[in-house]
């Protein structure tokens, strides 16, 4: 392939809104494919596309890693981590909040356009010949997220990079990244999601994501449920992998020693499969971020030193203290406080409803949430509601977001129509929701104005809270950064 990579320097990132239309033209080509969010249960199409390329994704060592919530969190974190050991990094990550060049990431930085566009028409040939021996035999050609995969593991070895941190898109044993030979197998908490495509239990969908795990791979996962782990164990134990649980007492484990909120992010403490680590400062809110940093350290020493060998305090603190997660308890503007997050089931709804009081204390949550179709809306309500004052329902775009009327009706029948307002259009939810935050304000001052004890309230000003669904938040961001990122 040509050397087009992004070259060894950092590369500055394309501004929201304004990637070029090359890359636009690419993601048009990539989508006209069948959607990600209809998987081939098959391996064979994408390992084949590989096959014809020279097998790049033998050019590097990966760490792969699965599960339902805080996978993407846990790898961005992993990859900070290993660059600040001096190797350089691949990172594929899914979905993307507002480029597609996010889910492909050269040395923390998304892909350039140049390398993104380049690398694309040099895999086209190989992924037409796919296309045509799986279609003449009957068979769907290359989906969308094969031929994503294919071209990722293509740019990571193109770069080159010394490592590829790889986030499965769906499940783990089908899914298209699955042909690689993870070293590392890593397991974020499992619970159920996208039932309709991985089981209606816990067991099963641990079951598909177990299927990740290599022979003699070194495993690591977050503490999950007796049956998800059980499946986990089996797994491991079959393909004679070492295994880390956190909170294991009978088996090589780790843990969130402790985690105390700090000026924007939290201090921890991790005692590691082979260290313990000291108040690392972490630079994302919430104690389920905390246990992601633990997870990402636990793989970071299997990885380098095979779970033997401490990592260096030093190295560590500032992989750490560089990380990002975009969209995950994120300020985005101010006047009022608007806050993202990519909260899109009950149990990622449950970690922010945890969290959000801690990192963002507010007297009134004014929350714009949308859903797709076959989301557990209902569970992600009971979870947000406990802590979200005024719900502004709306859709998100997309042919599969659930209609903010449909939505609405399961809103009001879970919290009361006194706390809920419909705006289907999100640009103006948004509006919506901002003018409740900054009316619920003026009036908490004129009752303290009016001698009442309301001063604690005005110390803990109104927010809003964007939540519910990936695209959703993607959508809210550009906005906001259209607006040049505040009120």
């Amino acid at each position: 392939m040509a050397e087009i990579g992004n070259g060894p320097t950092p590369n500055e990132p394309t501004p929201y809104g304004a990637e070029t239309d090359e890359v636009a033209r690419v993601e048009a080509e990539l989508y006209a494919r069948i959607g990600e969010q209809a998987p081939e249960r098959r391996l064979t199409a994408t390992r084949r596309a590989a096959e014809l390329l020279g097998d790049p994704h033998l050019a590097y060592p990966v760490i792969h890693i699965t599960g339902t919530n805080g996978k993407t969190s846990t790898a961005r974190m992993i990859e900070s981590i290993v660059r600040a050991h001096g190797l350089r990094t691949g990172l594929m990550t899914s979905p993307h909040l507002v480029s597609i060049r996010e889910r492909i990431v050269i040395d923390g930085e998304p892909i350039r356009p140049d390398a993104f566009v380049e690398n694309w028409r040099d895999i086209q040939p190989y992924l037409a010949m796919t296309d045509k021996e799986f279609t003449d035999r009957g068979e769907q050609p290359l989906t969308f997220f094969e031929a994503l995969t294919v071209l990722a593991l293509a740019c990571f070895a193109d770069a080159p990079v010394d490592v590829a941190v790889i986030e499965v898109g769906m499940g783990g044993e089908w899914d298209s990244t699955n042909i690689v030979d993870g070293q590392v197998a890593v397991f974020a908490p499992i619970a159920i999601d996208h039932a309709k495509q991985l089981g209606n239990t816990v067991a099963e969908i641990a079951r598909t994501k177990a299927g990740i795990i290599k022979p003699s791979a070194a495993v690591v996962s977050a503490a999950q449920v007796p049956d998800a782990l059980a499946e986990l164990t089996r797994a491991a134990e079959l393909m004679e992998a070492s295994l880390a649980v956190e909170g294991a007492e009978d088996q090589p484990g780790f843990r969130l020693v402790s985690n105390v909120p700090a000026v924007g992010g939290q201090l921890v403490t991790v005692q590691g499969v082979a260290g313990r680590y000291e108040d690392l400062f972490v630079p994302l809110f919430g104690a389920h971020q905390a246990r992601n940093a633990a997870l990402a350290i636990a793989a970071v020493e299997s990885f380098l030193g095979r779970g033997s060998q401490p990592l260096d305090v030093d190295v560590l603190s500032e992989g750490l203290a560089a990380a990002t997660s975009p969209g995950r308890l994120q300020p985005i503007a101010t006047g009022p406080t608007v806050v993202v997050d990519a909260a899109h089931n009950p149990h990622g709804a449950k970690a922010l409803a945890e969290a959000l009081p801690i990192a963002f204390p507010s007297a009134h949550v004014v929350a714009v949430v949308g859903i797709l179709e076959g989301k557990d809306a209902r569970g992600v309500i009971r979870a947000l509601a406990p802590v979200v004052e005024t719900f502004v329902v709306t859709t998100p775009p997309g042919d599969r977001a659930l209609d903010a009327d449909a939505f609405a009706t399961i809103v009001v029948d879970e919290v009361g129509a006194d706390r809920v307002v419909v705006e289907p259009e999100v640009a103006a939810a948004l509006a919506e929701a901002r003018t409740i935050a900054e009316d619920a304000d003026a009036d908490a001052a004129a009752t303290d104005g009016d001698g009442d004890a309301a001063a604690p309230e005005r110390a803990t000003p109104a927010m809003v809270l964007v939540a519910g669904s990936i695209v959703l938040i993607g959508q809210v961001m550009d906005l906001v950064h259209a607006e040049g990122g505040s009120k």
